[in-house]
């Protein structure tokens, strides 16, 4: 559930279910805003499941649960996943605190990461309940961060390196994230009683920002390449997203429709199914249909289900180039 969620109520959002948690959807005219996150700034708040990782054996643990590798500084993080028999079940944001971890991991999926910790040496606590999470992307994020952010530093660098400091009197620790929408891009962490204000100075204060919802995250993250979990990682093995693809020569690959397909259709090759859509959509900054596929060989066409054909050829990734490429954007 957000943390703020009369708040969003009134900038006129609507809500949806991501993994049981109620996330705002879109504020209406997400085209509008996705091109106002691309030309200036916005702010989503995020479901993250939250865990804070202490004990003597904290590192190593975290190493063991996920395909990590925990920086040992404290201000510094790290990407990976966790794994059930090989497939990707969650993926993980981890920072060294210090004194402990802190995970981020997709809606939903806190309770993988607790079952493959080790079962002593480290005790996991959940603060979903007490921790909320805004990110900030776009062109000018690190402007819109630096106006606002009082460290004496400005906003943190590279990705995955993150600053303590307060905006307004509300303490906050900022993120820099490895842009997965294509722009420069931050997360900020706060306590939930600090929630209502942090999100207020985020969108109003110093350089305005827009908020937006989950519809234009999923259309920002796939013009920028960013696989997301719920629909092109979730049961898969990592090694489909490098350019040798899995054991069965399964990789994940971008399309070019000549119309939107839906998710879940077949993909074909030669006159044979190779593989699926997971995500697909009418690009707002290009103005043409775009798809996410997991394939096994060379894409021709999408079958439709009254027995249709669209045509559609591999293409380079990312679907657009912004500011900044994303970190996770598939290997070419």
């Amino acid at each position: 559930m957000s943390v703020i969620e009369g708040v969003h109520e009134d900038h006129g959002a609507t809500f949806r279910s991501v993994e049981g948690r109620r996330v705002v959807a879109d504020y209406g005219r997400p085209e509008r805003t996705h091109r106002a996150v691309r030309n200036v700034a916005g702010v989503i708040e995020l479901g993250y499941d939250i865990r804070a990782v202490t004990g003597p054996d904290r590192i190593a643990a975290v190493e063991r649960a996920t395909t990590a590798d925990v920086p040992r500084s404290d201000g510094e993080g790290c990407y990976g996943f966790v794994l059930d028999d090989g497939a990707i079940v969650a993926d993980a944001h981890v920072y060294n605190g210090g004194d402990r971890l802190l995970a981020l991991l997709a809606p939903g999926r806190g309770d993988w990461f607790d079952r493959a910790l080790p079962n002593s040496g480290v005790e996991s606590t959940d603060l979903t309940g007490e921790l909320a999470v805004f990110g900030v992307h776009g062109s000018q994020a690190t402007e819109k961060v630096a106006s606002v952010l009082s460290t004496g530093g400005g906003a943190p660098e590279p990705a995955h390196t993150f600053v303590r400091g307060s905006m307004g009197d509300e303490g906050v620790t900022v993120i820099a994230s490895d842009a997965p929408t294509g722009e420069a891009g931050y997360e900020v962490v706060c306590g939930v009683d600090d929630a209502e204000r942090v999100f207020d100075t985020l969108v109003n204060r110093g350089l305005n920002a827009a908020p937006f919802g989950y519809r234009t995250w999923e259309s920002l993250t796939l013009e920028a390449g960013t696989p997301l979990l719920e629909t092109e990682l979730d049961g898969n093995a990592p090694p489909v997203l490098t350019r040798h693809g899995d054991e069965g020569g399964r990789q994940l690959v971008g399309l070019a429709p000549d119309a939107v397909p839906d998710p879940g259709a077949t993909v074909s090759g030669d006159r044979a199914p190779i593989g699926t859509v997971t995500r697909a959509l009418e690009s707002p900054t290009l103005g043409k249909p775009i798809a996410f596929a997991v394939v096994a060989g060379e894409p021709t066409a999408i079958e439709t289900d009254d027995g249709g054909r669209i045509e559609a050829g591999k293409v380079s990734l990312p679907f657009v180039e912004g500011s900044q490429r994303s970190g996770r954007c598939p290997e070419a």
